[in-house]
């Protein structure tokens, strides 16, 4: 069994309103920060995991993020998998 590091990120969809992120532009904007423009929301998820190879890995990990970490209609995701400790 190989051991792993994983970091996901999860971000809406580009054709999905994203209305946290629009407040905390306005938030910015109010600070006086007026060159911040697109702002976006999105999560990031840290943890390890242990596979018999990377390529199990990566099929866990999508399996994963479509069952419980994303929600495939309205979000987007990416991971990175590096050789780590679980």
């Amino acid at each position: 069994m190989k051991k792993f590091s994983v970091r996901v990120y999860v971000t809406l969809r580009a054709s999905v309103l994203d209305t946290a992120g629009t407040a905390v532009e306005s938030g910015l904007h109010q600070l006086g920060y007026e060159g911040v423009e697109g702002v976006r929301i999105g999560k990031y998820i840290e943890l390890n995991l242990t596979a018999e190879s990377e390529e199990k890995a990566q099929q866990d990990l999508h399996e994963m993020c479509d069952k419980l970490l994303s929600n495939p209609v309205i979000e987007n995701y990416s991971f990175e998998l590096t050789p780590g400790e679980a």
